[in-house]
């Protein structure tokens, strides 16, 4: 069946449902360069303005999963799990989580991305770690999985290629944030990956795609749906990204906290997230096991061991560090009562740790610790984060981001909540 492009734009433009074979046809024919970017474009705001029904959302997922291949674990005589975060500032957690799941005997096909904007990736991240591989071929992950239980790699150009080309479109067209093409993106990786049981972590505040509660839960809601309806496992829960998590921001900092994680050590709020979505994980995989004693043990960390030298990393090496450092302090006594999560990840991004293109380099380096956290008493002089860069005119504009994003006050400290919510139909 034909349809023209420009017809189905007007019909989405008037609030109008596309059917499954006009949304099918559209896919397939914008993968293959029939329908141009500047038509996806006008379809993509159109869907931004006047949203899809949850029919569509699933035909849409479902359209990029068959643009691709669609790859299968049955083989692996074991269970798989995995974890997707809607990302944030900080957001480390698929590095201590991945090895401490697969001490349970789950599997964890893991596949990940690149940072963009003030949202860190996991891939930049791990390419801090001298000789590990991000590129693995469908083969190298099927074997490294029966071999060591986990794996993080890029995801193939062959999975949901539809998705690719669409994600691309909407980074520059002001698209970004429609439910519908958040959700269809992510799902359609994420079943096509071939995991049979997915936690999502979808995050909240200011470091987050989803600023508020409502919109992170009726993101979680579309997702969680769309993967029982493709046969999968899944969860959601909604996680608090108003302030950054953990101490260290960027990505050779961010590896090394996350080994101290692993180590039975580090930040609390970081312990507490990976261990809340391992529990999840083997939960829906059917697996019991002592999660927090895995880390402080060392089996975690051995299995991190494991993986990172199983693509090509060496794990006891020295890690990049940054060639200029930068000391703010407080200006006041009193309690850190904001250190605002969207404010510290756009300075890490201008220090260099993160990208604006997809082309752009990252200085492996650079980034921030923070010595202070949100919700703990100061003293004016005290130190409350180093800036980290190979180029020190960077500090200029990473400062200036931080402007607002800083706020000491007589509050009285508070703990942070960390677990806002849960989706699980």
């Amino acid at each position: 069946m034909s349809f023209d492009a420009v017809q189905l734009i007007v019909e989405k433009r008037e609030r109008g449902e596309l059917s499954t074979e006009a949304i099918n046809w559209l896919v397939e024919n914008y993968t293959n360069g029939v329908v141009a970017d500047y038509q996806m474009s006008a379809m993509t705001m159109a869907i931004l303005l006047n949203g899809m029904s949850r029919r569509e959302i699933k035909d849409l997922t479902m359209a990029m999963i068959a643009s691709g291949e669609r790859l299968d674990y049955s083989g692996l005589g074991m269970p798989t799990a995995d974890k997707h975060s809607t990302g944030g500032v900080g957001d480390k957690i698929t590095l201590p989580l991945a090895p401490l799941v697969a001490v349970f005997g789950v599997a964890v096909p893991q596949l990940s991305g690149r940072g963009l904007g003030h949202t860190g990736g996991t891939l930049d991240k791990l390419e801090a770690v001298p000789g590990w591989r991000a590129a693995l071929s469908n083969d190298e992950m099927f074997s490294q999985l029966q071999r060591v239980g986990a794996v993080i790699c890029a995801a193939g150009s062959g999975l949901a290629p539809a998705d690719k080309k669409l994600y691309a479109l909407r980074d520059v067209t002001g698209t970004v944030e429609a439910i519908p093409l958040i959700a269809s993106s992510i799902m359609s990786k994420k079943i096509a990956e071939g995991t049979s049981a997915l936690v999502l972590d979808v995050k909240v505040g200011s470091g987050a795609f989803m600023k508020t509660l409502d919109r992170a839960t009726e993101l979680a809601q579309v997702m969680v749906k769309l993967g029982q309806d493709a046969g999968l496992k899944v969860s959601a829960l909604l996680t608090d990204m108003s302030t950054p998590l953990g101490r260290k921001i960027g990505n050779s900092l961010e590896v090394e906290e996350s080994v101290e994680v692993l180590a039975g050590g580090g930040p609390s709020d970081v312990i507490d997230l990976t261990v809340m979505l391992a529990e999840e994980m083997l939960r829906l995989a059917g697996v019991e096991g002592d999660v927090r004693a895995a880390l402080n043990d060392g089996r975690a960390m051995d299995k991190w061991n494991e993986m990172i030298r199983a693509q090509g990393g060496d794990p006891t090496a020295a890690m990049p560090v940054a060639k200029h450092s930068h000391v703010v302090v407080a200006e006041s006594d009193g309690v850190l009562e904001q250190l605002d999560a969207l404010s510290v990840g756009v300075a890490s991004w201008r220090l260099g740790a993160g990208r604006a293109t997809k082309d752009d380099l990252v200085q492996l380096g650079a980034g921030i610790e923070l010595h202070a956290v949100q919700g703990e008493t100061v003293r004016a002089g005290q130190p409350l984060m180093t800036l980290f860069s190979d180029d020190e005119d960077r500090f200029t504009r990473a400062i200036e981001s931080l402007s607002g994003g800083i706020k000491i006050s007589n509050v009285a400290p508070t703990d942070r909540v960390l677990l806002l919510g849960r989706v699980t139909e």
